[in-house]
């Protein structure tokens, strides 16, 4: 029996999404895509040149910008738009959107205004239905190549966390369960925050101790915050935590790590904005999660200091020796 998956959302992702679904012969694949002429693009050059270059989207896949076309009798949504968009898109696409399609969301941040995480925003637009969210370290730039990645599946439903899992594991790509979709939503936002610092790391030279130092209290933060919220503490130490907060502060395809690195040069934030193809979803999770620790008053001095540096003006050197010269505290 062929199972259907509509992607929604046109970047790096959905399109390594789609490319990935594809490998199983029972499953059939559309992709929707906002802009018609970035759809016909896609479809005669079976690439998605500008987000995802060099790599061939499989002949299987059907790409449109007409969304009744894409998500007509599908058995599953994926969602792959940028945190700031998906209310937006969700809005007008749900006219078209049947009540009980299940969704599997592959967002990786906090709403702007509401600090939802992203299958709060979707069950808000949507009305209630189940939700997947699936996080890891997953750059699409490499599952699109087939390179090896590991993920999880989280979802409050056991059960469809499993079908899920069976849905995108290929001898290339491992999936695992988890029960705690907070845990994991929540890793997936705070791992680009943390990413941002250690590219201020890399454009700093500040070295491997600096960096890993981040890295390790950063995982502290992401915990502590977590927690806060009812997430699971060893979730952060799974691949949706510390696997994810590994291949972000380290890879070069890190847009949050990149954008990080560019602050450390010397470049201000609206530079690097205005030059970037894709969406640093650290730059906004930056700011709900700082006011949320503000709240709640959780100390994240990380998070501190990289919203003083995107929002405030300090400078990558001022809130780095601010961090060094804290006052002496057990680990």
């Amino acid at each position: 029996m062929t199972t259907k998956v509509a992607i929604l959302g046109g970047g790096g992702m959905a399109t390594a999404c789609a490319s990935l679904l594809t490998e199983s012969p029972e499953t059939a694949v559309s992709m929707w895509v906002r802009k018609p002429e970035v759809a016909e693009d896609i479809n005669v050059h079976r690439e998605n040149r500008r987000l995802l270059p060099g790599v061939k989207l499989p002949d299987a896949v059907h790409v449109t910008s007409d969304v009744d076309a894409a998500v007509k009798d599908a058995d599953f949504l994926v969602i792959a738009i940028p945190t700031e968009f998906v209310r937006q898109a969700l809005t007008t696409l749900k006219p078209h959107l049947k009540g009980e399609t299940p969704v599997v969301s592959v967002i990786k941040g906090i709403e702007r205004e509401t600090f939802y995480r992203p299958s709060e925003i979707i069950t808000d637009v949507l009305g209630p239905r189940p939700v997947v969210a699936l996080g890891g370290p997953s750059h699409a730039e490499e599952i699109a190549r087939r390179l090896p990645a590991s993920v999880v599946a989280a979802s409050g439903e056991l059960d469809l966390a499993r079908e899920t899992q069976q849905l995108f594991s290929t001898d290339r790509f491992r999936v695992y369960t988890n029960l705690d979709i907070i845990g994991v939503e929540l890793a997936g936002a705070l791992k680009n925050v943390i990413a941002i610092a250690a590219g201020i790391c890399d454009g700093g030279k500040y070295g491997d101790n600096a960096k890993s130092a981040i890295m390790t209290r950063g995982l502290v933060e992401m915990t502590l915050f977590g927690a806060s919220f009812g997430a699971e503490p060893s979730t952060f130490s799974g691949l949706a935590g510390v696997g994810d907060l590994i291949t972000t502060c380290m890879s070069p395809f890190g847009r949050n790590r990149s954008l990080g690195e560019r602050l450390g040069r010397g470049e201000t934030l609206q530079e690097i904005l205005s030059s970037m193809e894709a969406v640093a979803e650290g730059v906004n999770t930056t700011r709900s999660v700082y006011n949320l620790a503000e709240q709640r008053g959780l100390e994240m001095p990380i998070t501190t200091e990289i919203y003083r540096v995107l929002f405030e003006g300090k400078s990558p050197e001022d809130a780095t020796q601010t961090l060094m010269t804290r006052p002496p505290r057990e680990e």
